[in-house]
């Protein structure tokens, strides 16, 4: 199993909507790194939830259902999707500022490549991430 995070603007699509809707398909994705990190994610991957530009935080965890296919939001060929399932709300957000300061997640892409919307995230970081957020994940 991979792990993963994604990054979405609360005010455009929450944590809380996207439990509403118990499934989506992550889009709008047209950076070739996040878009080639969509088509690494396989079916049962887990995924941090992170609130961008307001919240500054990872909320919660989702996992893969399906794997990559055409964007249908364009016709363009070069853009993909994957299907994402809420599977655990944290029992306490991580904020980006905690994520800074901690010396064993300076080099999680969060930190080094802030900009990118799709980023793998390590097991080591992963089982940081679970001690950070009081949450078994």
């Amino acid at each position: 199993m991979n792990y993963w995070l994604v990054k979405s603007e609360p005010f455009k699509y929450s944590w809380e909507q996207f439990e509403k809707d118990g499934q989506t398909f992550w889009d709008g994705v047209r950076n070739y790194a996040a878009r080639n990190n969509l088509k690494a994610m396989k079916k049962g991957d887990l995924v941090l939830w992170y609130h961008s530009n307001e919240g500054l935080e990872i909320v919660g965890v989702a996992k893969v259902v399906k794997e990559a296919y055409q964007d249908p939001t364009t016709e363009e060929d070069a853009w993909v999707v994957v299907d994402l399932k809420p599977y655990k709300k944290l029992n306490k957000p991580v904020g980006l500022a905690t994520i800074k300061t901690d010396k064993r997640l300076q080099q999680m892409d969060l930190v080094r490549l802030g900009r990118l919307s799709v980023q793998t995230v390590k097991p080591e970081e992963w089982d940081i991430i679970a001690e950070l957020s009081e949450t078994k994940l």
